[in-house]
């Protein structure tokens, strides 16, 4: 059993970071950290269907280690990347939601560096979807201040999690509530809620959608995420990729370019973007890509370079 318990902790650890796949690869099939860094950050060519935004997540260890603030977020994303929109991490300022000088500094830096804020990704406030009548309130309460902060600060959403254990009905049930209660609030304010597909039920399209169809609120939405298919470590469920972004696309309003290992020519190791890229045009999708690296072998300025290029040069031949 304890053998079991070891396998399990460390199959997690492999698929939230890296991926099963990319972790079983040589560094030599892998791009290379000087070679990441080294590529242009070219402007994005006329005719491209969407906009590219950074999500702060994707430089979490610079922000965990303070060698970058919140307040830096907006003109590193202009300056050092070339990118115009930013996407917020809530654990990254969790005691400044309700700060007003904080969010006005916060808000007059991205406007001094012409960037657009789009998005604040709500983790560790409670579960929405728990089972528990007085923790979901507890949680959905925590979650208004976060609404209140992206309408101060100019974002369209907030992005939360339907999180649950139970059954997929009865999670769904607690989800549909709490989602609900959140986007009447947010109609007041002008902010969606829109859920990522994020582990465990969300990672199943069928039944996000059936959440979202029930919720029945135009401001209630989807974030898609390129990598965030699995549905349980153990025993192993995923979803197919492909399949799930082109269901979820109706109701997305934004995608999630995840990212994580790169080969040696800077395709992606588990995914085809090209191939979602194309599903995302289909969908008449024309707004924002944020880029959301989440990989360990490049640094995060190498990441997020990979992961730009690479979304331009797969979008090329789709213009």
């Amino acid at each position: 059993m304890e053998n079991r318990r070891r396998f399990i902790k460390k199959a997690s650890t492999l698929a939230l970071s890296s991926g099963f796949l990319s972790s079983l690869t040589s560094c030599s099939d892998l791009l290379q950290e000087e070679v990441a860094l080294a590529l242009p950050i070219q402007a994005l060519p006329s005719g491209l269907f969407f906009k590219l935004s950074l999500a702060q997540w994707s430089m979490r260890k610079l922000f965990w280690s303070g060698n970058l603030t919140t307040l830096d977020f907006a003109s590193t994303s202009r300056n050092v990347f070339g990118i115009d929109a930013i996407e917020y991490v809530n654990q990254f300022f969790m005691d400044k939601a309700t700060d007003t000088i904080y969010l006005t500094d916060l808000k007059n830096r991205a406007a001094d560096n012409g960037v657009k804020s789009l998005i604040i990704m709500i983790d560790v406030e409670g579960s929405l979807a728990t089972l528990n009548e007085i923790k979901r309130r507890k949680a959905v309460n925590n979650h208004y201040k976060w609404i209140d902060a992206a309408k101060f600060l100019g974002c369209h959403s907030i992005r939360v999690n339907a999180a649950g254990k139970g059954s997929a009905e009865d999670v769904a049930s607690a989800a549909i509530e709490s989602l609900g209660t959140l986007c009447e609030y947010g109609e007041e304010e002008g902010i969606n809620i829109i859920v990522e597909n994020h582990g465990g039920y969300s990672s199943d399209p069928n039944w996000l959608i059936h959440v979202i169809q029930q919720v029945g609120k135009k401001n209630c939405g989807i974030l898609p995420d390129f990598g965030n298919f699995v549905i349980s470590i153990w025993p192993p469920k995923y979803y197919d990729t492909y399949k799930g972004i082109e269901e979820l696309m109706p109701y997305a309003k934004g995608v999630s370019a995840k990212s994580r290992d790169f080969d040696s020519s800077g395709e992606h190791k588990t995914s085809d973007f090209k191939k979602i890229l194309q599903i995302i045009k289909d969908s008449g999708f024309s707004g924002y890509i944020g880029i959301e690296y989440e990989g360990y072998k490049l640094s995060s300025e190498a990441g997020i370079k990979a992961t730009r290029h690479l979304l331009i040069e797969s979008a090329k031949d789709l213009i």
